[in-house]
């Protein structure tokens, strides 16, 4: 079995339907309250109401770095037409620091899976520059691929997401 077989953003479909596959170079938490964020977990709409505290790693300051969050199954995974949904993007963002020190450029919006089991995404990229981003119409049908490329961001620089669903569901993501 390849490496990349057991890299959890390949098994959960990340890599695929939100992202190309990179190596990870910068660490990245993502803690909702006292709960971390680990690729593949569960979390329920009542624990990721508020914004979460993101956490960028690296060494000097003076990299800056773009975060996106979107759901690539929205409204349903079964039929997701408005993949992605962007829920948030903040940029600036210098290394070392959390994201409260980056330049919000879509407010967050709080993930409400209203049928199926959801993945968020959040994918850290380095930028060469400061750089003016603007923000998009609307937060459906968002691509992370092509905002990369509108951008010069190359390849993403970390990753991590967390499965979600109505408050009453129950059951797990099952990957085959």
């Amino acid at each position: 079995m390849a490496g990349s077989s057991r890299n959890p953003l390949a098994v959960g479909r990340v890599i695929g339907d939100v992202i190309d596959s990179f190596e990870s170079s910068i660490p990245l938490r993502v803690t909702y309250g006292n709960k971390d964020v680990n690729n593949g977990c569960e979390l329920k709409p009542s624990q990721i109401g508020n914004q979460p505290r993101v956490s960028v790693g690296g060494n000097d300051l003076r990299n800056l770095y773009t975060l996106v969050m979107v759901d690539p199954d929205s409204p349903s995974p079964s039929n997701p037409t408005f993949k992605e949904y962007l829920h948030w993007l903040v940029t600036d963002i210098p290394g070392t620091t959390e994201v409260t020190f980056g330049n919000e450029v879509v407010n967050y919006e709080r993930p409400r899976p209203t049928s199926g089991i959801h993945r968020f995404v959040f994918v850290l990229f380095h930028q060469q520059c400061r750089q003016r981003v603007y923000a998009p119409g609307w937060r459906q049908n968002f691509n992370t691929r092509e905002f990369a490329e509108l951008y010069n961001l190359g390849s993403p620089v970390a990753a991590v997401f967390f499965n979600c669903q109505r408050e009453s569901g129950s059951g797990g993501r099952t990957f085959r």
